[in-house]
């Protein structure tokens, strides 16, 4: 967190999602705790008290005055439940720094964990509840809050019995695949002898009610065997949709959606439908252990690890469900709900915290799905291994989503000595997007690499002006691009600034 900010480069420091200054002059204002709820619910962040945002941008201190009464008052209302629902700060998140007699304060805000989110202010769950977005604070919409009470439980959501469903709403057809797929990676497993209510019980599918003592579903198992529609009696926004865009010249190769009424529509049957698919034009080298075939590499491995990953941490409350696209050269996996663990934590590996548990233990029984926390650290170093640009963690707001992008692009390699433009190189800019883009969104960005070529730099709201795409597309673009090393990126979140990369 401490490296977020550094007192001696206070003046090149800019506001963004994780940079805030108050000015502080009349006392702590109001605003500071909506920042520190925004910053809390999202990934953390820094305020400065005693620093005002001149009209370019950049930052001025305020002669702020009695830091000492301003750092009591702060302590005494961040302790005051009925003002701020949970302390998560220690003595050396704050900090007072001296610059050229001015003093500020520095407030280091840690992410909350899960348990304590939603962060609110003035005992108000509903109406104090704020994130953080690229426009400042807002006020969390109540599915918002929800879906931080949902992932506040220690008890995993997916184990709710449904009382008012029976074994009705399942079909017959998955469960009969499932027991055969876990029969086939695990012959000698005690639970192939029971009838299907007692092995759907032992699995988490079926649970027995206090109210009438009989077995019904549980929202694992009607997510992972019920028919569509009777799942969207439970869930109205449940949606799979899967796009396969192979061709620039037509709008999709290939389609899949849940709602179609031509297949089942539930988790298992999505998921090695998607397994298919995604796999398919994978490399497969050709290797023998002994006189037998091995099909599987490290980045079948990964894609279903991902693929896994995006199922099993899904909040099927919210809208647009899960939607996988393949282009010829990325997968791009969203998912509705935000990182359980922070989007810090998951790229570090270690700790499992997959939001539906019992859906997770259910792909683990057919041995797909990494319980040590390692799933996507493992990802990462396929993607390096193979010298591809890195894999895209995206973690969106209103409404929660996360997106993972794996790119088959290689990495750009290193002409030293070279002083030409790398526009102008056999893997230029230009090269790339037309591989990753369809034909009528590089035909629309065109302008935007005329304009790096002759000015060598971009905003996003130029981009996004230029290109005619939300923000957020936008910003995912150019975000490929500086994955991919022909971009940099200076600057922070609303003054970000995207150039051509110097030449080696």
């Amino acid at each position: 967190m401490n490296n977020l900010f550094d007192p001696a480069l206070f003046n090149e420091y800019r506001e963004g999602n994780r940079l805030e200054v108050k000015k502080a002059s009349g006392g702590l204002p109001q605003s500071l705790w909506e920042t520190y709820s925004a910053f809390a619910n999202c990934n953390g962040g820094v305020i400065i008290l005693g620093a005002g945002e001149k009209n370019d941008g950049s930052w001025y201190t305020t002669n702020l005055q009695n830091t000492d009464k301003l750092l009591k008052d702060f302590w005494n209302i961040l302790n005051n439940r009925s003002k701020i629902s949970v302390n998560l700060l220690k003595e050396n998140d704050v900090k007072i720094y001296d610059l050229n007699g001015d003093e500020i304060i520095v407030v280091y805000v840690p992410r909350a964990g899960r348990e304590q989110k939603p962060v609110y202010i003035n005992d108000n769950l509903f109406g104090g509840t704020f994130r953080r977005d690229h426009e400042g604070d807002y006020h969390c919409s109540e599915s918002e809050v929800r879906g931080m009470l949902r992932d506040q439980a220690d008890k995993s959501t997916d184990n709710k019995t449904i009382v008012d469903m029976d074994m009705s709403v399942f079909c017959k057809n998955t469960i009969r695949d499932f027991r055969i797929r876990h029969q086939a990676v695990n012959a000698l497993h005690v639970w192939h002898k029971l009838n299907n209510y007692e092995y759907l019980e032992r699995i988490g599918a079926l649970k027995f009610s206090k109210e009438d003592k009989m077995l019904h579903p549980t929202v694992a198992g009607l997510l992972m065997f019920g028919e569509e529609y009777k799942i969207r009696y439970e869930f109205p926004e449940y949606f799979l949709d899967y796009t396969e865009m192979l061709n620039p010249a037509i709008r999709w190769t290939d389609r899949l959606e849940s709602s179609s009424g031509e297949w089942s529509g539930n988790l298992v049957d999505f998921f090695f439908l998607m397994e298919q698919k995604l796999l398919r034009d994978l490399k497969k080298p050709f290797i023998l252990d002994g006189i037998t075939r091995i099909d599987e590499t490290s980045v079948h491995k990964a894609v279903r690890e991902a693929l896994v990953n995006c199922i099993t941490n899904a909040d099927f409350n919210f809208a647009r469900g899960i939607v996988i696209k393949k282009t010829r050269d990325s997968l791009v996996m969203e998912n509705p709900g935000s990182i359980v663990t922070g989007k810090n934590q998951m790229l570090k590996g270690g700790v499992s915290e997959p939001r539906n548990k019992i859906i997770m233990k259910m792909f683990n029984l057919i041995k797909i799905g990494e319980r040590a926390g390692s799933g996507v650290p493992s990802i990462f170093n396929v993607w390096e291994k193979n010298g591809w640009i890195p894999p895209v963690v995206e973690e969106f707001y209103k409404p929660d989503r996360t997106i993972l992008t794996l790119s088959f692009i290689p990495k750009q390699a290193e002409k030293a000595g070279d002083d030409s433009d790398l526009l102008q190189n056999e893997t230029s800019l230009k090269q790339v997007l037309k591989q990753v883009l369809e034909k009528s969104d590089f035909e629309k960005i065109v302008p935007i690499l005329d304009i790096l070529e002759k000015n060598k730099k971009i905003t996003v709201q130029e981009a996004v002006t230029i290109f005619n795409k939300s923000r957020t597309t936008t910003w995912r673009y150019l975000k490929i691009l500086v994955n991919a090393g022909v971009v940099e990126v200076t600057g922070e979140t609303n003054n970000t600034v995207y150039s051509l990369r110097k030449p080696d």
